[in-house]
């Protein structure tokens, strides 16, 4: 009898941790992106010219052969490099040169395998999330960062680009 009790006990804890890890992989906030058009995945020549993206920041189109390192940037980075990392699934966070200092840090702690973030001088509006397709561009409201729109943005593209690379190939710049 015992044994049925220890063993009831493990499955129920499995079951919980299981649904705690598929509840904590869910978005919880509307989709606040906006989707556009493919516009391919050509690879140029580092200083190409090329025709202009149709959305700002860019999430499809013309890009460098070689992506950035994932990680956190206190320079700017030229678009062409990031495109490249939506490509193969990564979520491109650029920020407005000037925001605070601790929005700034709040940033910063989402660098990983599969996240960049970078100043960005042409930004329309203070923090620019971006996937393959898609930006959610919006301004910081009362100095508070929206840390929770930012995870479900992540969570709902990260490694959705149409080239699949294991993140554990990938460098993690900090």
């Amino acid at each position: 009898m015992k044994k049925y009790i220890f063993a009831i006990l493990i499955i129920g804890a499995l079951g919980y941790f299981l649904y705690l890890g598929v509840k904590t992989n869910t978005p919880t906030g509307a989709d606040m992106s906006v989707a556009y058009a493919d516009q391919g995945r050509t690879h140029i020549q580092v200083g190409t010219a090329h025709s202009a993206y149709n959305s700002n920041p860019p999430s499809s189109g013309w890009h460098y052969a070689n992506p950035a390192d994932p990680g956190f940037y206190a320079e700017a980075v030229a678009d062409e490099y990031f495109i490249h990392n939506l490509e193969h699934g990564d979520v491109w966070i650029a920020y407005r040169p000037g925001i605070a200092d601790d929005a700034v840090a709040k940033l910063r702690a989402f660098a990983g395998a599969r996240t960049v973030i970078a100043p960005r001088e042409a930004n329309e509006t203070d923090i620019a999330l971006v996937a393959w397709r898609h930006v959610d561009a919006f301004n910081i409201e009362n100095g508070l960062l929206d840390e929770t729109r930012i995870r479900d943005f992540i969570t709902r593209y990260q490694n959705k680009g149409p080239e699949k690379v294991p993140a554990s190939t990938m460098r993690v710049r900090r």
